[in-house]
């Protein structure tokens, strides 16, 4: 039986032209997060089950792809449950080891600490356009600082680079958890149904106002809580009511805090922003992660039609690892999606220049392919990408495949001069 040579579903191989846009991507948001302060760290692939199972990434604990125990500690016979053969699981992102990384290593690390990671994470999902079950995620964080200048910090760099890749027009949605429990508070849900109602919320985009109020009613939640609800979010999604006008409605300390937070931020990063981009208030933006406590915010590039990365302030979760909170905000960029993008736009990487291809034909040895081999070396010392291959017996449809690979000059070498 022959073996499948397809990669395994979700995921995928990467060819030479997306690999040079790839790792173009990776160097452009890696510099400009360098330039803002971050330095980079590296995290394994794999943690232990239970730091992936403690109720901090939300829906993504559904997708874990577990790792079952090895040798004698598996032991398949006098298992009961799933939790006696399992002990690690690949990473569902990045947020979760480096809080790990961070509870181990900070008091070695300065503080505040601004970390960058980059590195693939794997989730058992739904392939679709833009999503896989293997992706790359770049991430920067900042841990130890409780001001949102760690906010307008996260965004100002991420949209930078993302204006360097030549991204334009696109929008930084943002909101506060904050908001969302006080707005909730203010319309009659109890406390231990806000995780519900907001999974509801954060459908908004797809099922509208109409569609939230049908769940929510579905969900058996009282109908006059149900419309003084939607009512405010709709007021607050047409426009017709602002950050200062829902503080108001709703009045709670909560709401002040968050209201005041959030025009902070818009206003500093408005007054520093380089990108072409805008700051837009969300009051249906959720973000799915559990571990959220304070300002959120999402990517939104209209070539796309949904999110391009986004992040918020975890402050609760190093507390988790330690018993002690420490004041966290970091900002995922959608790498895998931004990619996508450049390929579908035909993006070419600046600066590569064109290449010189040495075609040697078979039985050029010795000498003389030494010889070759050295004026190569030295057109390579000037800067020139250049090749040495051996000739094919079709030279007319190798020259061409070598053209679409970015090599316009090719010098030919026979054993014996052409008559």
């Amino acid at each position: 039986m022959a073996l499948n040579k397809k990669p395994v579903t979700g995921m995928k191989d990467i060819l030479p032209e997306e690999m040079e846009i790839r790792e173009y991507v990776q160097r452009v948001i890696s510099e400009t997060y360098s330039a803002f302060g971050f330095t980079r760290i590296e995290t394994p692939c794999v943690e232990s089950i239970e730091n992936l199972t403690s109720k901090s990434g939300g829906d993504n604990e559904k997708l874990i792809f577990r790792i079952l125990k090895r040798g004698e500690k598996l032991d398949l016979e006098n298992a009961k449950s799933q939790d006696d053969i399992v002990d690690m699981g690949l990473r569902y992102d990045l947020t979760v080891p480096l809080v790990r990384y961070y509870s181990n290593n900070s008091a070695t690390l300065p503080a505040p600490f601004k970390a960058i990671q980059m590195g693939n994470v794997w989730r058992a999902d739904r392939p679709q356009r833009g999503r896989f079950r293997q992706f790359m995620q770049c991430d920067i964080d900042i841990l130890g600082e409780s001001d949102n200048l760690a906010e307008t910090e996260l965004i100002l760099a991420t949209t930078k680079a993302l204006g360097r890749l030549d991204f334009k027009g696109f929008e930084i949605r943002i909101n506060d958890r904050r908001l969302l429990k006080a707005m909730a508070a203010w319309a009659g849900f109890s406390e231990s149904d806000y995780d519900s109602v907001f999974i509801t919320i954060d459908k908004m985009d797809k099922i509208g106002i109409e569609g939230v109020k049908s769940e929510l009613l579905e969900n058996s939640y009282a109908p006059d809580i149900v419309d003084k609800y939607t009512g405010l979010l709709e007021k607050a999604v047409s426009g017709n009511s602002s950050l200062q006008g829902i503080m108001e409605t709703v009045g709670e300390e909560l709401a002040k805090d968050a209201v005041v937070n959030l025009e902070e931020i818009i206003a500093s990063v408005d007054a520093a922003k380089e990108a072409d981009f805008k700051m837009v208030f969300d009051p249906t933006l959720v973000r799915g992660m559990s571990y959220y406590t304070g300002t959120i915010f999402e990517i939104a590039i209209p070539e796309f039609g949904g999110s391009c990365g986004g992040g918020g302030r975890y402050d609760e979760m190093v507390g988790k690892f330690t018993g002690q909170n420490v004041p966290a905000c970091g900002f995922s960029i959608g790498f895998e999606r931004i990619v996508m993008l450049l390929c579908e736009k035909g993006f070419k990487v600046p600066g590569t220049g064109e290449g010189k291809a040495y075609l040697i034909e078979k039985g050029i040895t010795g000498e003389r392919l030494s010889e070759i081999l050295s004026k190569a070396n030295e057109e390579r010392k000037s800067g020139k990408k250049v090749l040495t291959v051996r000739m094919n017996k079709n030279k007319k449809f190798q020259k061409e495949q070598l053209a679409k690979a970015g090599y316009t000059e090719f010098e030919d070498h026979y054993r014996e001069a052409l008559k």
